[in-house]
């Protein structure tokens, strides 16, 4: 009897199927899912994988930064499939994030087949290369064809390959990938794997073979580093005695940084003859400006990627990581003394000048007091959120994530919720960044376990109040097109999404609010009533003059 030739759709399915099980064996753990007809194949075989973790969202945008919340606090690459059409479009602003702080996405976008573009076809737009060159690797294999199927796994290896940093920088890949109906059809019996595979994960730490000699070092670390890397780092820096200084992401770094090198008499006690550069930019300007304006070698350690450099301050660019070579000279112990005195000196004062009345300051130092407290990872929001924890929080212990790639808003609830699934998470972000994300808000089933997110409520965009357009643009002009008010009460708007929602206005209120929401199961909103955005920059023009005066009067 002659063998029956299974039909295109059987093949395509029993493609994926490959695919699949191939991500699999290489430890996909996580796969985000947005509902699609063209996307049916991927989304059934991935349904019947019961080791992976569905996660079923039904806004694109919304879903890739999930995704990407969940690479984040995995560390491995996250799966995220879409349908055809411009919600292949709607992914783009996370995979351009994902690119530039180094996270792990495999983009699955579902594709008509080539004879149904060009000719009207709905949902069809151009996918090919869509992302650009913000994508690690693209793959456009075309209709699954049953003669190429020894072409599957080594496809499926590449992707997650790119993705993990296996070879290169971690980051985003894609694979747009054609399907024809019928879309749902049994797959044939997946051929076995015939080697064995173990998980990939991002290359392996590289020393740069150079000394660092400095007596007084100071070691600035940014995002996109990596947990593990970044842990290594630190404690090789700590070892040689270097000062460990860096974003809001970063562990165990000296607080109170920016505020202290605003002023010169506090700049020259503390000033460096060696600067380590690794990962993204602080948020901190005058640090920045500092390093450009003296005279101290700069080197930037580039085994995370490119070190940025908008004020032309790097002396030396080397590849690799800081290893036991380049940390071998061990530096000044009383240097890294009084950087530590220095910023305790902050502290104390800063510990007792708050009374009950909440400020944006404050709301940023209780949320870091409670993750640190309560080992929670914590996710925190563009603008003023980010500063306000690295320039006025205390020194964070446990892991913090924040979009600094491209730093942008978008995105951010939704990369917390994909942060907090199956564990507890405390999230801090301002009024216009959850409203701008609200659809984050809709849930999938069984999602979340404790997810507390902050929201400090000021009534509008709170970082344009520091920009020279607050002084120069008429005032009702600057409200309507920076300030952006909204009217929403963003309680009701938690609450009508099937969410805890509350609202506090002192500090007692704050904390008994957070420590009530870690108790509780799903998401918890506490709105922070703040005082007005132009209050909010005096409270920061205050301190800054109070730190000068603290340090001058010791």
């Amino acid at each position: 009897m002659q063998q029956s030739v299974p039909t295109t759709s059987i093949v395509q399915a029993t493609y994926v199927a490959t695919l699949v099980d191939e991500w699999c064996r290489l430890g996909l753990s996580d796969v985000v899912i947005c509902p699609g007809s063209r996307s049916t194949p991927l989304t059934l075989a991935f349904s019947h994988r019961r080791e992976l973790s569905l996660h079923v969202r039904i806004d694109e945008r919304s879903a890739a930064f999930f995704a990407l919340g969940r690479s984040l606090a995995t560390s491995r690459p996250v799966a995220l499939v879409v349908t055809s059409g411009t919600a292949a479009a709607e992914v783009h602003a996370a995979v351009a994030e994902a690119d530039l702080a180094h996270v792990s996405l495999l983009v699955l976008t579902a594709d008509r087949p080539p004879e149904l573009h060009g000719v009207g076809a709905p949902q069809t737009i151009t996918q090919q290369r869509l992302y650009g060159s913000t994508v690690r690797l693209y793959e456009e294999p075309g209709v699954a064809r049953l003669e190429a199927a020894s072409s599957w796994r080594p496809l499926a290896r590449r992707l997650y390959a790119g993705a993990s940093g296996e070879i290169g920088l971690p980051g985003p890949v894609h694979l747009n990938a054609a399907f024809v109906e019928p879309l749902v059809a049994e797959a044939l019996e997946v051929v076995r794997a015939t080697t064995t595979t173990t998980e990939l994960h991002p290359s392996p730490w590289v020393g740069a073979d150079i000394e660092v000699t400095g007596q007084r070092v100071l070691c600035v670390l940014g995002a996109g580093i990596g947990e593990v890397t970044r842990r290594q780092i630190i404690d090789q820096a700590n070892a040689a005695h270097w000062v460990v200084v860096g974003d809001a992401t970063t562990p165990g770094a000296v607080a109170y940084v920016d505020p202290l090198v605003r002023h010169d008499v506090i700049w020259e006690a503390l000033r460096p003859d060696v600067v380590i550069r690794i990962g993204g930019t602080p948020a901190s300007k005058f640090l920045a400006q500092r390093l450009a304006s003296s005279d101290v070698e700069v080197i930037a350690f580039e085994g995370a990627g490119p070190v940025a450099d908008p004020d032309a301050v790097i002396t030396r660019r080397v590849s690799g990581f800081p290893d036991a070579q380049c940390t071998s000279h061990v530096g000044e112990r009383t240097y890294v003394t009084q950087w530590r005195e220095a910023s305790d000196l902050v502290g104390r004062h800063l510990d007792g000048l708050w009374g009950e009345e909440l400020d944006e300051i404050l709301v940023a130092r209780v949320v870091v007091e409670t993750a640190n407290r309560h080992s929670t990872s914590l996710v925190v929001g563009s603008s003023m959120p980010v500063r306000d924890v690295e320039w006025w929080s205390t020194s964070r212990s446990g892991p913090v994530f924040s979009n600094r790639g491209a730093n942008g808003i978008d995105g951010v609830v939704s990369t917390f919720l994909g942060v907090a699934q199956g564990s507890s998470a405390l999230g801090l972000v301002g009024d216009v960044t959850m409203l701008h994300d609200v659809s984050a808000l809709v849930d999938g089933p069984g999602e979340l376990t404790r997810a507390v997110l902050v929201v400090s409520d000021n009534g509008g965009g709170g970082i344009f109040s520091f920009l020279s357009q607050a002084r120069q643009v008429p005032r009702d002009d600057f409200e309507n097109l920076f300030g952006t008010p909204r009217q929403h009460d963003l309680v009701v708007v938690a609450r009508a999404f099937g969410h805890h929602g509350e609202r506090v206005r002192t500090t007692t209120e704050l904390r008994e609010a957070l420590s009530s929401a870690l108790r509780r199961e799903g998401l918890s909103v506490v709105v922070a009533q703040v005082p007005p955005r132009e209050v909010n920059v005096a409270r920061h023009e205050e301190l800054n003059a109070r730190v000068g005066q603290w340090w001058t009067s010791q």
